[in-house]
């Protein structure tokens, strides 16, 4: 029963969990790398973004990705997330950036306001970095000695040494049971916070590395430290102002953080932690680091949201707000006004617009590779081809559901590999949106509710791939919902 559970923990992986990076090079050209496929002007076009972003060069500003379903609009934002929280080199630290994703659907909540929502997304976009110094004690564990009295209070000493010098140490019960929780045995190099007694293991000299017996996979060479047992260093603590909000207007503070649904936070708290961040600003106590929003689906958004967004955008602290969407010419929602993308044009006539357009057949190949490689499945190589034929014709999103279902049907008939007759019976099996169209064509009178008769077909001539779909050994119809209403 455990290999089970361990094979379904690691059978779950995300939809865009192989995105893990733009994939530019230094010139900011679109690469095959990284996990992203097609899309180089728009990639190109991130890259830019992303330098301004690093460069804090546009805050208070917009974007907008707009495309059309499946186009990768999403991947793009996440590509862009997971290239700003890169390390520029092995050595440098992890970036603090804050990236949070969220959908236009999420501000809409019987609990709080949809105000009160976009207000806590944005706060959650932008952080604060601390510095701090701590002392610390860090050598190499010489000697480790654990005894316990006749009542059973443990206690014991233990010898850290450096290259120039040695100390000895008493510990008590509860460095006792980090010790253990920890395996640190002689020959470890640890390093003990003074202030909070936090122990951290960091390695392993390379002087004991001979005792093969105690190595472990993820074991981490070190060479062995030198200079003074005590050291003082700076270290960081990033905070984000909504965590700030939280912990000062809950009277539990800190542990307000883990209680799950936070509520609406006063106008007063709020003024509080700006004028306090404010104060640490002026005598260089603290960084404040302005972050991305990332709204998708935003088309869900009314007037009232894009109105109390633009006013954010020209607020002195503002995160770098990406907005994306797939429809056209729509109705603001809400309203009677019809407008670009259904955002307002006060607010639109202030974004960057990135557009992406559809993939190609090379494309659909090369991200149904990589989504078999993050899940696991081997295919044959016409299989692979019949799966991009299929998505090309259908959507992206349905031939990465049958990656899974095809591996089902081939391990039933004991194979390793997915052969075209798999893909074949999966695609038989499970309908896509345009087969599943034509069947409410044919007998969708003997459904409940039905309505047929105000459902518009989109033409053919609206884009290029409305040529190209639905020959997948059933038919010609092809059908894109549209949510206007």
């Amino acid at each position: 029963m455990s290999t089970d559970l361990k094979v379904n923990q690691l059978s779950r992986v995300g939809a865009h969990s192989h995105v893990r990076g733009l994939g530019l090079n230094d010139e900011l050209r679109a690469e095959g790398r990284e996990g992203l496929i097609g899309q180089p002007k728009a990639r190109r076009a991130a890259g830019v973004i992303q330098k301004l972003i690093e460069n804090g060069k546009l805050g208070g500003r917009a974007l907008l990705i707009a495309g059309p379903p499946g186009s990768g609009k999403t991947a793009l934002a996440m590509a862009l997330a997971q290239s700003l929280n890169q390390p520029k080199s092995k050595d440098a630290k992890e970036k603090s950036t804050p990236f949070v994703n969220v959908s236009a659907a999420e501000f809409f909540s019987l609990e709080i306001n949809p105000t009160e929502a976009i207000t806590q997304a944005i706060r959650r976009s932008i952080s604060v970095t601390i510095p701090e110094e701590t002392e610390l004690i860090e050598g190499e564990v010489a000697h480790i000695a654990i005894s316990e009295s006749q009542q059973g209070e443990k206690s014991g000493k233990v010898v850290l040494k450096t290259t120039d010098m040695e100390a000895q140490y008493d510990i008590g019960p509860k460095m006792i049971e980090m010790l253990n929780k920890e395996s640190i045995v002689v020959g470890d190099i640890i390093s003990i916070d003074k202030l909070t007694g936090r122990l951290t293991k960091l390695g392993r000299s390379m002087q004991t590395a001979q005792d093969l017996q105690i190595l472990g996979v993820q074991t981490k060479l070190l060479p062995p430290p030198s200079g003074e047992l005590q050291k003082r260093r700076q270290v960081e603590h990033v905070v984000t102002l909504h965590d700030m909000d939280v912990i000062n207007s809950r009277s539990q503070g800190f542990l307000a953080l883990f209680s799950g649904e936070t509520g609406e936070i006063s106008q007063e708290v709020r003024e509080q932690v700006d004028g306090k961040i404010a104060l640490w600003k002026e005598e260089n106590r603290c960084q404040i680091n302005s972050g991305v929003l990332f709204i998708d689906e935003c088309h869900i958004l009314t007037m009232e949201a894009f109105s109390f967004l633009n006013r954010v955008l020209e607020s002195e602290i503002s995160p770098v707000i990406i907005f994306a969407t797939n429809r056209g010419i729509t109705k603001i929602r809400g309203t009677e006004y019809t407008s670009p993308f259904g955002i307002p044009m006060d607010l639109l006539d202030r974004m960057l617009i990135i557009s992406t357009e559809q993939l190609d057949l090379n494309d659909f190949q090369n991200i149904l590779k990589l989504r078999c490689e993050e899940e696991d499945v081997e295919f044959e190589q016409k299989a692979l081809q019949f799966l991009a034929k299929i998505a090309e014709q259908t959507s992206m999103r349905y031939a990465m559901q049958l990656i899974t279902v095809s591996n089902v049907i081939a391990k039933r008939q004991k194979r390793n590999t997915v052969h075209m007759d798999d893909i074949k019976k999966a695609h038989d099996l499970f309908l896509d949106v345009g087969r599943s169209v034509d069947i409410l064509d044919k007998i969708g009178g003997e459904y409940m509710f039905h309505d047929g008769a105000d459902f518009e077909k989109p033409k053919k001539e609206t884009h290029a791939k409305a040529a190209s779909k639905a020959k997948v050994e059933v038919n010609e119809n092809k059908v894109r919902i549209d949510e206007d209403e």
